[in-house]
């Protein structure tokens, strides 16, 4: 292969945005939620609750506020859901293991709201539209309510 040919191979191979930029690839926050998900599938079954309730404690006190309560309504509306961390975030799995819901902390990813959302493995069908994750400012007594019963609906 010529070095013309190699040049023109490494040049193809650069990934691009539909408008025509060069793409930079993850951002730091995305690569450290990878390294983050490896740790944990390396770690294997080690004690969820307490793994979730750590990852609660490192959080800026918006997020870890909203977090304490999303664990509290989760694990009391689905006690069926072991917590477990996916991503360096806390989430609920399944008995097969599969994450049905997951809270996303504003800050991780330096958004303007926090996540909560739902995995096709939640029983949220309704129709052939249906919305699986939520943003969140704050929680209100209607939120919590409303976050209870689609926790539910979600592994039933």
């Amino acid at each position: 292969m010529q070095a013309d040919d190699k040049k023109a191979t490494k040049e193809s191979a650069k990934r691009t945005t539909v408008t025509g930029k060069a793409s930079t690839g993850f951002t730091d926050e995305e690569r450290a939620a990878v390294r983050e998900r490896a740790q944990e599938l390396k770690a294997g079954k080690a004690d969820g609750e307490s793994d979730v309730l750590a990852k609660i404690a490192e959080m800026p006190a918006p997020d870890r506020a909203m977090a304490e309560r999303l664990h509290a309504i989760i694990t009391a509306s689905a006690p069926a859901l072991a917590p477990r961390t996916w991503y360096g975030m806390p989430a609920y799995a399944n008995k097969d293991g599969k994450v049905v819901c997951f809270f996303q902390p504003a800050h991780k990813f330096k958004t303007r709201y926090a996540t909560l959302g739902f995995n096709d493995s939640a029983h949220l069908d309704d129709g052939a539209l249906w919305p699986v994750a939520f943003a969140l400012k704050e929680l209100t007594a209607a939120d919590e309510a409303r976050i209870a019963a689609l926790v539910k609906q979600a592994v039933s």
